[in-house]
């Protein structure tokens, strides 16, 4: 049970034990880190759900680990490698690039849903540096590329793990080797899905036509799809297909973030005794504040978290102005999140080379300046492996009230976005943020309105989900203010020169 690694507390054990069984079903023997024949060609789902700093995390990368050491191929997303007789491999996804982002942070190879539902068709030239990078074939000779280029693709797999994000580094672009995408047509072994709460029904049904055997991680606390029937995946389990995790572990404790998400579980506690230990806690611990005013600074990374809609577009508004943005232009280092693709179907693959590059709904994106054609825009996708894009944009500024959205460039068709200086808590789920603002007098808002979603009030949910997010310090803004910026909008923290920019859907 890698207990030499690390000590488990006793529901994680149990739960190790229960996707172990699952896993040996499968042909993975973790107690003896071997490699068998599948024992059931029957699918499995299983659950593993608890709420913020239960394990869920540390329990799936110990798990991640000890299925690399039993020989397991982990499939990243982005190149394969050859398939091999009698081997198994293994997906960690997550719903989105930022919530993988925060398993690749700690070292856990996660892709996307999306990215491992379509798979890259590389130039069978350029496919001999991937079989080299992962060990599967010797250093090749390509045209037009040096040994200093091919070097650098070394280097960079050695910290990246990532085909493209290593051929970029040699100086190709993404329409240099990969040829198109196309549905994943074979299975694989075994899929590991965090932030499951986030799945929708057909989000779930595709999983399971990839995944034999599937383990979702999720926070039943957190709020579920918008698009759902009202609950998540995993609740439609059977009760012992699911493994709840409940103890606070040793690094979580004394956290005053988590202590303040899980008070909200008590049924005495309401919105206004809640804020009163928001500013009890603020008083003792440095990571709790009490702000009286939203900081424009922040939100240029990390957007105030919000409940509606109105208060997002204000708080928009208020950003711009603070930083004097003028109103038929982006400036560089301006927050967005993508809103969709609009393509006809006829442009399916461009639409699939913007999904690959991390250009999918809700993804945070900062704005780097324009591209080299009207209507392009260089962009900086936040927690993908390979960051930096030019792409046909469409960026829509909302106004209050019936307004319709202003337009300050556009290309005819490509990525859309929104401005991302304020996001709505539901489209933040699955993200984290070091320091996070939530707005406080819209959760007092929903908690006057006493709706119930799920069975619990919706405002507990609105800020469990809220102050969650955050990894260092919880921000408890309770003014309708904006305090000014200390500075103009920077990019240099994003821009690395010697990586390339990738130009996607050029033809648009």
């Amino acid at each position: 049970m890698n207990a030499s690694v690390i000590t488990f507390s006793d529901d994680q054990a149990e739960a190790w034990d229960n996707v172990a069984t699952a896993l040996r079903q499968s042909g993975v023997d973790l107690d003896n880190s071997l490699l068998t024949a599948p024992a059931s060609e029957k699918s499995s789902v299983m659950a593993v759900i608890g709420k913020a700093g239960s394990g869920k995390t540390m329990l799936l990368a110990e798990l991640y680990k000890a299925l690399e050491e039993a020989g397991v191929d982990v499939i990243s997303g982005d190149w394969e490698g050859r398939k091999r007789k009698d081997r198994r491999t293994l997906a960690i996804l997550a719903p989105t690039n930022k919530a993988a982002s925060v398993l690749r942070n700690r070292g856990v190879p996660a892709t996307t849903i999306h990215r491992i539902l379509y798979t890259p068709m590389y130039d069978p030239e350029y496919e001999k540096i991937a079989d080299w990078l992962a060990g599967q074939g010797e250093r090749p000779e390509i045209e037009g590329l040096t040994d200093v280029a091919l070097d650098r693709a070394f280097a960079s797999y050695q910290v990246n793990s990532s085909v493209p994000a290593a051929l970029a580094a040699a100086g190709l672009r993404g329409s240099d080797f990969i040829t198109g995408w196309k549905r994943r047509e074979d299975p694989l072994d075994i899929g590991f899905v965090d932030e499951s709460s986030m799945l929708d029904e057909k989000q779930f049904e595709d999983l399971q036509e990839i995944f034999p055997t599937l383990v979702l991680f999720g926070d039943p606390a957190q709020l579920p799809p918008v698009k759902s029937s009202g609950g998540m995946v995993f609740e439609t389990l059977p009760a012992k297909r699911v493994q709840t995790l409940s103890r606070i572990h040793r690094q979580d404790a004394g956290n005053p973030i988590l202590d303040l998400a899980h008070a909200l579980a008590d049924p005495m506690v309401d919105f206004y005794a809640f804020e009163r230990m928001v500013a009890e806690a603020a008083k003792t611990d440095e990571r709790v504040v009490m702000a009286q005013r939203v900081e424009a600074d922040l939100m240029a990374r990390s957007p105030c978290l919000v409940w509606r809609n109105a208060t997002r577009i204000r708080l928009i508004h208020a950003f711009r102005a603070a930083f004097n943005a003028p109103g038929d232009e982006l400036l560089p280092g301006e927050p967005l999140v993508c809103d969709g693709i609009e393509l006809p179907l006829k442009h399916r693959k461009k639409r699939l080379d913007l999904e690959a590059r991390g250009l999918i709904k809700g993804a945070q994106v900062i704005y780097l300046g324009p591209g080299r054609k009207p209507g392009f825009s260089r962009l900086h996708v936040m927690g993908a492996e390979d960051p930096q894009v030019s792409a046909a944009s469409i960026v829509k500024i909302e106004q209050e009230g019936d307004e319709e959205p202003f337009i300050p460039f556009a290309a005819r068709m490509g990525a859309t976005f929104l401005h991302g200086a304020a996001v709505t808590i539901h489209k933040a789920q699955g993200s984290q943020w070091d320091t996070v603002q939530v707005f406080a007098p819209d959760i007092e808002i929903a908690s006057r309105m006493g709706r119930v979603e799920a069975g619990q009030p919706l405002w507990k949910r609105l800020a469990y989900v809220a102050i969650t997010r955050a990894e260092t310090q919880l921000r408890w803004v309770v003014r309708n203010r904006l305090a000014r910026p200390e500075g103009v909008l920077q990019v240099d923290d994003l821009v690395v020169p010697a990586t390339p920019f990738t130009l996607v859907s050029e033809e648009i």
